[in-house]
């Protein structure tokens, strides 16, 4: 293989495995704040050891994800430094407020969130709750942002390099909210955000029905099953939604695309394929259930609608074919799934029979894994879809920019060969970290939460502050005790 090939294998290793922990840790933090505003609300003591035993979950997720994503930075100046000269403007940018807005919010707020809990009053450790979520929410906002802009780039112009013996031109930000605000940018951020709640709700739902099929903590999971439930079915019916608008945003700024998640050969009216093998060379998909007209109809409500076909477009810019169509069509599937399987667990748990129903119990303990391959799945969809282009061209002031090739993007002084000894060594430390996660995850699933002790929970979760100033009053009254009593004597 030659050196793009191997350094394209090796982010998206290093992205991938990264990309595990994120959305994970976001989903988590809006199932942390509604348990603990719920017990805020109640005063009921199993939602609070709810809340702790989660919060022990998401600790964990976050740290790997932090861990597993350092090495992406590092990646870009080494591997992709031509990359990192050409976007080093739009990026720092996002970056920095990405940092600020971010991460310190975030990391901030942590400590409190994970070590508070008998340290500092209910209402400081419910707002850190808030913090902590929010701040990686942002994160998210702002890497989605700078990945979004790669697809549909806006607010800049192109200026000569500038530096000594570098050839070439970087992007530079003539708006910095048209960047942020790029054609496709939303589109995404709402995906990604709607998969994030799926994914944190279905965890619950999956552990729950674990604890359910083995008779273990019934208080505990008659409190967190109605709120995994909840969460996982906001989450995927907005997945649902938002997959359709950024579906249609695709067909409109990166048609290329979108004819290659759809194996859409020819321009002209086209029916939805179910599923299927594209074969390029043969221009048809194998194996294929279509549905005729229906493309045309979601995309431009009308049967008889073109829709843009890869002969639009010249051989040398058309993308890979396999890999988006059956990555989307992957994600879609389990998508399915998710909205099926949550929908018959939500109607069980309203009527009141779920814990009857073991083979659909059975079914959701593994159903975490359909919304994190849906989106590992689309994720190689849209990034494998932007090639042959790492930065995709645009039309800005009226003139189309050419974009950045992915070829063009490469480090000049490294070989194939030290790209491919990376690649073994991240390969087996992230196998190495998988195997850590799986388990620590699963010695903290298997004991459960802690049974709520017979002390009040507003005397468990007082302020460190009243506990000292008790425990200064009791020694002063001590004192006066032992005094006295040397007076006496």
């Amino acid at each position: 293989m030659d050196v793009e090939i191997l350094s394209r294998v090796q982010f998206a290793l290093t992205a991938a495995f990264h990309f595990l922990f994120p959305p994970l840790t976001i989903g988590l933090g809006i199932v942390l704040v509604v348990l603990e505003t719920i017990w805020m609300r109640t005063k009921d003591r199993w939602y609070h050891e709810a809340g702790r035993f989660w919060t022990k979950v998401f600790a964990i997720n976050f740290a790997m994800g932090v861990a597993s994503g350092i090495v992406m930075e590092f990646q870009f100046g080494t591997n992709w430094a031509a990359y990192s000269r050409y976007v080093g403007d739009v990026f720092g940018s996002a970056l920095a407020a990405e940092g600020i807005f971010a991460f310190f919010l975030e990391s901030g707020f942590l400590a409190i969130l994970v070590f508070g809990w008998d340290r500092v009053g209910p209402r400081l450790h419910y707002f850190s709750t808030w913090m902590v979520c929010l701040g990686g929410s942002f994160s998210a906002v702002w890497i989605v942002i700078a990945n979004s802009w790669m697809h549909t780039p806006a607010g800049f112009r192109l200026v000569e390099a500038g530096a000594a013996g570098v050839d070439g031109v970087r992007a530079e930000i003539v708006d910095f909210w048209a960047m942020v605000f790029n054609p496709s940018a939303m589109d995404r951020l709402s995906h990604v955000m709607s998969a994030s709640v799926a994914i944190g709700g279905f965890l619950v739902v999956s552990v729950c029905a674990y604890y359910m099929l083995k008779g273990r903590f019934p208080e505990f999971t008659r409190r967190c099953m109605p709120v995994g439930l909840s969460v996982a079915l906001v989450g995927t019916l907005l997945g649902w939604i938002t997959g359709d608008i950024s579906a249609r945003g695709v067909a409109v700024n990166q048609p290329a695309k979108l004819a290659a998640f759809e194996g859409v050969f020819e321009t002209g009216p086209k029916g939805l394929y179910l599923f299927g093998i594209p074969d390029a060379e043969a221009q048809e998909i194998r194996y294929g259930v279509e549905i005729p007209g229906l493309l045309s109809l979601i995309l431009h409500f009308d049967p008889d609608a073109p829709v843009t076909g890869l002969d639009a477009f010249p051989e040398e810019d058309r993308p890979p074919l396999l890999i988006p169509f059956m990555g989307f069509h992957l994600m879609v599937g389990l998508a399915t799934f998710m909205l099926l399987a949550i929908s018959l667990a939500a109607w069980f748990a309203w009527r009141g029979g779920l814990v009857e129903k073991r083979w659909l119990l059975r079914v959701l303990v593994p159903s975490v894994a359909a919304p994190m391959i849906a989106a590992q799945a689309g994720w190689f969809a849209a990034e494998v879809g932007r090639q042959p282009f790492v930065v995709y061209p645009a039309v800005v002031d009226g003139v189309r920019t050419p974009g950045l090739r992915t070829s063009d993007g490469l480090s000049e002084a490294v070989s194939a060969q030290q790209v491919a000894s990376s690649i073994v060594m991240f390969g087996l430390i992230y196998l190495m970290l998988l195997a850590v996660w799986i388990f620590v995850l699963d010695r903290k699933i298997k004991h459960g939460p802690d049974d709520p002790k017979d002390v009040p929970v507003a005397e468990k979760t007082a302020s460190f502050i009243a506990a000292g100033a008790l425990a200064s009053e009791g020694s002063l009254a001590e004192g006066e005790l032992r005094g006295d009593e040397r007076r006496r004597t």
